[in-house]
C-alpha cells in the first residue's frame, strides 16, 4: 500500500511561531502554539456573544480551533457561564449552561449516582466544548459519541437571533453544530440525558501486549465483552516489538464488587516548570516508554480504579503540557476505516515509526459506527492518537501521515489538528460540502470563524 494518492506538498513555514520584538497579547491552546487576540471572561452568555466571532471554554483543543481568526476578533470565554438550570434526578434530565465544566459535573453528580454517557480523556472541558468536538471517549464503540445523547441546544445565530435546536426542531443546524467546531453558532445552553451508574468505582481489566497484531486482536476480543476499551502503545518500537503496549478495558463497579467509601478525592500535582525544548528526545522518550511497558509486571491484571485514574490519568498532572517546552506540540489523531482491514493499522504504525517525531503519549481506540453530527469525527475502525512536538519536520510527518490516511478512506479530528492543509481536508471529508452549505444557509457572510477555520475552510483572515 503505497502513500502516492496525495502529493505530498513542501513544508510551509508557520508564521505563528515567529517572534516579535514586542509581542502583542496572545491566546493560547493545550498544544501551546499561541494565536493573537484577547477573550473577553464573562458570566452572562447570551448578552456577551452579541457579535462575537468565537466561543471558546477551557481552552484544551489542541490545534487552533479555538483560537481567533484575528487579533481585534471578538473572543468570548464560556467558563464563568457556568449554571446549572434543571436536573431531573429521576430521568437523568439535564440542562446547563455552556460553560459548565465536566470536572464540575463529576463533583456534583458521581456522589448522586448520575455521569456524562460519554467522557473525553480530560475532565477539564466545558458543555460547549463538548459539542463542538462531539467528544467521544472509551465507549464509543457502544454508545457513540457525546452529541448522540443530546437533547436539545439553544444557540446565538450569527445574525444575532437566539433559536432552539434539536432532533426535530432546525434539524440541520442541531447536527451540523454537533461536531460543527463552533462554526454555525455560539451554544448557549445544552440540554442532555445523564447516565445512572451503579458505583462510584471502575472494574478494570489491563493486559501487557507484544505487538500491533496482538493489540487489534485485542481490541476486536474485549470490545463484545467490555463497555470501555482503549490502550496505551509505546509508538517508538520498532521491528517485532512495533506496537506493543497496554490494553485497558473497564465497566462501572456494581454495588457489591464496590467498597461501600466513595473514592478518594484526586491527587492533583502541577507540572513545575518548562522544561528546555531538547529534554523530550527519542532517547528520553524511548527510556521511559520502556519503564512504561515493563513497569506493568503482570501480563494481566484485574481490580478496581477509581474513574479519575480510569478516565482521566493525565489531569493529575497539572500543565503537564509544560513538558513539549517551549516549542510547543500537537496531536494527531486519525481514524482508520474497519474495511480498510488491519493490514491498515499495521501499515500507518510503520509509516509512524519511521517519520519519527512521535512522543511517549500514543493511544489506540476501537471506534463504532459513525454518528449524525455532520463533521463528528469518529467512523467504524481504529482511532490512532499520538503526541508530537513541534520541529522543523513536523509539517512533513502530519503531511505524510495524511496522505496515508486519505488513501485508506480515514479522517483526522478538527479538535487535535493545528497543522494539516486545506487540501488534504477536503480530500478525506466527503461531508464537507454538506456542511459548508449549512454556513452558507446560517452564516453566509462568515461572520463565524477561528484560526482553524481560515486555514481549513478559508474563511477570510
Amino acid at each position: 500500500m503505497s502513500t502516492g494518492a496525495v502529493a505530498v506538498p513542501e513544508p510551509r513555514t508557520d508564521a505563528s511561531t515567529a517572534k516579535a520584538e514586542s509581542p502583542p497579547p496572545t491566546l493560547s491552546a493545550w498544544g501551546r502554539l499561541p494565536a493573537e487576540g484577547r477573550e473577553l471572561l464573562t458570566e452572562d452568555l447570551e448578552r456577551s456573544t452579541v457579535g462575537a466571532a468565537l466561543c471558546r471554554g477551557l481552552g484544551r483543543s489542541y490545534g487552533d480551533s479555538s483560537l481567533p481568526a484575528r487579533a481585534d476578533d471578538k473572543v468570548v470565554a464560556t467558563r464563568l457561564a457556568n449554571r446549572i438550570l434543571h436536573v431531573d434526578e429521576q430521568t437523568g434530565d439535564f440542562v446547563a449552561e455552556a460553560g459548565v465544566s465536566l470536572a464540575e459535573l463529576n463533583r456534583l453528580f458521581l456522589p448522586r449516582g448520575w455521569f456524562t454517557p460519554v467522557t473525553p480523556g480530560t475532565k477539564f472541558v466545558t458543555l460547549g466544548g463538548m459539542v463542538a468536538s462531539d467528544v467521544h471517549g472509551k465507549n464509543h464503540h457502544r454508545d457513540g459519541c457525546f452529541g448522540a445523547h443530546v437533547r436539545r441546544l439553544r444557540m446565538r445565530l450569527a445574525d444575532e437571533s437566539v433559536v432552539t435546536c434539536s432532533p426535530e426542531e432546525n434539524e440541520d443546524l442541531f447536527y451540523g453544530t454537533i461536531g460543527g467546531m463552533g462554526l454555525l453558532g455560539h451554544v448557549l445552553q445544552v440540554e442532555f440525558q445523564m447516565r445512572r451508574i451503579p458505583s462510584q468505582w471502575i472494574r478494570a481489566e489491563t493486559e501487557r501486549v507484544r505487538d500491533i497484531d496482538e493489540f487489534l486482536e485485542g481490541l476486536g476480543r474485549t470490545a463484545p465483552a467490555w463497555p470501555m476499551t482503549m490502550g496505551w502503545i509505546d509508538c517508538l518500537s520498532h521491528g517485532s516489538s512495533m506496537g506493543r503496549g497496554i490494553l485497558t478495558a473497564g465497566r462501572w463497579a456494581t454495588a457489591e464488587e464496590a467498597p461501600s467509601a466513595p473514592p478518594p478525592p484526586p491527587r492533583e500535582l502541577t507540572f513545575p516548570v518548562e522544561l528546555p525544548n531538547w529534554a523530550l528526545n527519542p532517547v528520553t522518550a524511548r527510556l521511559f516508554n520502556t519503564a512504561y511497558y515493563w513497569r506493568h509486571m503482570a501480563h494481566r491484571w484485574s481490580g478496581l480504579m477509581t474513574p479519575d485514574a480510569f478516565f482521566y490519568p493525565l489531569d493529575a498532572i497539572l500543565h503537564w503540557n509544560r513538558a513539549y517546552g517551549a516549542r510547543g506540540f500537537t496531536q494527531y489523531q486519525c481514524v482508520l476505516p474497519r474495511a480498510a482491514g488491519t493490514a491498515a493499522v499495521r501499515e500507518f504504525m510503520f509509516l509512524l515509526t519511521k517519520l519519527g517525531g512521535a512522543s511517549p503519549l500514543c493511544v489506540i481506540k476501537d471506534c463504532g459506527p459513525e454518528g449524525k453530527g455532520v463533521l463528528s469525527f469518529p467512523l467504524e475502525g481504529t482511532s490512532i492518537a499520538v503526541d508530537m512536538a513541534v520541529s522543523p519536520d513536523l509539517q512533513r510527518i502530519v503531511d505524510n501521515l495524511n496522505a496515508f490516511v486519505i488513501e485508506v478512506g480515514g479522517r483526522i479530528y478538527l479538535t487535535k489538528d493545528r497543522f494539516t492543509r486545506a487540501e488534504h481536508f477536503r480530500a478525506m471529508e466527503p461531508r464537507l460540502p454538506r456542511f459548508l452549505a449549512l454556513r452558507d444557509k446560517w452564516d453566509p457572510k462568515r461572520r463565524l470563524r477561528s484560526a482553524q477555520s481560515v486555514r481549513i475552510f478559508g474563511d477570510a483572515a
